[in-house]
């Protein structure tokens, strides 16, 4: 009996095929409190510093006297399709991870910083431990779980949707057609994959 050539085995006949699911995130800025919930509940999940946010909160006034609203607006890594902070990494530390999530090893990092730099969302911070640069990373150990990222389960407003960007019928892109929401600065060509409502 001959073994057939390998190039006529069916090696994957077998396998169950998953799809891979395209992260990403709604934040509906009229919905946010400010309250400030997501930054804290993701310091525990990471177990942080006080000082050290991978959101970051800025304030906008629109309108004029007596007419004038403050918008808060949450700001994260924005988990790019053209992420300039991986471009932009010299040892391949910043890569994109299964799910479109952007990742950083911080075993390949070599501290310098160009990540942070090139990110236009300021979204990375420096670990002053490691003197690594750290972010979000859509709690992504959770999420292989079958969880919802930390900031999606603190929001007291539930102002956060989490979903599947190529899932056509779910929530997340049903409310990112809905309610029109768009990313931050779309024209840097970075294709973020966290949207805004405001």
């Amino acid at each position: 009996m001959s073994l057939p050539a390998l190039w006529e085995l069916d090696l994957c006949a077998n396998w169950e095929v998953f799809p891979v699911a395209r992260y990403g995130m709604l934040l509906d800025l009229t919905a946010c409190a400010g309250c400030m919930a997501c930054t804290v509940g993701c310091q525990m999940q990471n177990e942080l510093a006080p000082e050290v946010h991978y959101i970051k909160f800025y304030q906008q006034e629109f309108g004029t006297f007596p007419d004038v609203s403050l918008l808060n607006i949450p700001v994260q890594c924005q988990h790019c399709e053209n992420p300039p902070c991986v471009y932009n990494c010299p040892t391949g530390a910043s890569y994109i991870g299964d799910g479109g999530i952007v990742l950083i090893d911080e075993h390949r990092c070599i501290g310098c910083k160009y990540c942070m730099t090139s990110c236009p969302y300021n979204a990375r911070v420096l670990d002053e431990e490691t003197k690594t640069p750290v972010k979000c990373v859509f709690c992504f150990e959770q999420i292989h779980k079958g969880e919802q990222p930390m900031c999606v389960r603190t929001c007291i407003g539930d102002a956060r949707i989490f979903g599947d960007l190529d899932d056509p019928e779910g929530e997340l892109v049903r409310a990112i057609n809905e309610r029109h929401a768009r990313p931050l600065r779309p024209d840097l060509g970075t294709e973020p994959k966290f949207f805004y409502v405001w």
